[in-house]
């Protein structure tokens, strides 16, 4: 039986700020007190505002914190790495999300956010 894990973002700056902060470098955080084994690969579901469906990903924990081993600065939880079937999974999440971002915060802060830079006319 496959693992299904959800996430469900209730306001779109919080996606937003996870996404820049940790999302779009391949992974995420999952603040949880019950961990997976590292190595668990799971299907990952990003329930994001404003998104008719969510986004579904395929993920495999990294590394984990344990209750025992979480402080102020780092809470128990797991780091997930994002595990793309092709280079066009990659780029149509990639693709989705940016849109997302550059229709609620403009194009000029998207690109600022995720570092982008637009070619010179």
């Amino acid at each position: 039986m496959a693992i299904e894990l959800t996430v469900e973002y209730k306001r779109l700056n919080a996606f937003f700020a996870d996404y820049t902060k940790n999302i779009g470098r391949g992974g995420t955080f999952i603040r949880t007190d019950k961990p997976l084994p590292i190595g668990t690969d799971f299907v990952f579901r990003l329930v994001v505002p404003t998104l008719a469906e969510p986004l579904r990903l395929h993920g495999r924990v990294q590394w984990i914190v344990g209750p025992g081993q979480a402080s102020d600065e780092q809470p128990p939880g797991m780091g997930i790495g994002f595990v793309y079937s092709n280079e066009a999974e990659r780029s149509r999440i990639a693709t989705v999300v940016e849109g997302l971002m550059s229709e609620q915060l403009g194009r000029p802060l998207c690109e600022k956010l995720l570092g982008l830079r637009r070619p010179r006319e």
